[in-house]
């Protein structure tokens, strides 16, 4: 049996309280992952397409407010 396979069997024997508790802890995890992500990526340059387009949407006077 995985290590994750374990964890899977631990899990689903949680009580609701704890359950939910590990569920916002792993959320938490999940985005602070992303945000690291997004901002390697934009250090990195491979976002600045998104701000060219919206520039260009600018000046065309396509851009739409939120």
């Amino acid at each position: 049996m995985s290590k994750v396979d374990e964890l899977k069997t631990e899990i689903e024997r949680l009580p609701e309280d704890e359950f939910s508790e590990l569920v916002r802890w792993l959320s938490e995890k999940d985005w602070e992952r992303w945000d690291k992500e997004i901002e390697a990526d934009s250090e990195a340059g491979k976002l600045d397409f998104l701000v060219r387009e919206a520039l260009d949407a600018k000046a065309k006077g396509t851009l739409k407010d939120l």
